[in-house]
């Protein structure tokens, strides 16, 4: 699913204009971007939580060449989801 098509189903569900809606929408994924970037945690109740973990340095291997490659150390963003979450996707698959 696209932003435009997450956008055109808030608008049906809300009455909401889709240039309103799209404003609302890339306000929230800015706005997480930018507390997970700066080092915050952002819970949703019942959704699940945005956090940035730190990667140590480690050596890795180049696949096409077997080379060794030095990474250094760095944050990645990780998305735990919320257990109602997980419920809800694994109903889904049976």
């Amino acid at each position: 699913m696209t932003k435009a098509e997450i956008v055109d189903e808030i608008s049906k569900e809300t009455g909401l204009t889709k240039i309103e809606t799209k404003a609302v929408v890339d306000g929230v994924l800015s706005t997480i971007i930018n507390a997970v970037s700066s080092g915050k945690r952002i819970e949703l109740r019942g959704f699940g939580v945005f956090k940035s973990k730190v990667r140590k340095p480690r050596m890795a291997r180049n696949p096409k060449t077997g080379a060794s490659v030095p990474l250094e150390q760095r944050s990645v963003p990780v998305f735990k989801p919320s257990p109602d979450f997980l419920k809800k996707v694994n109903d889904n698959v049976n």
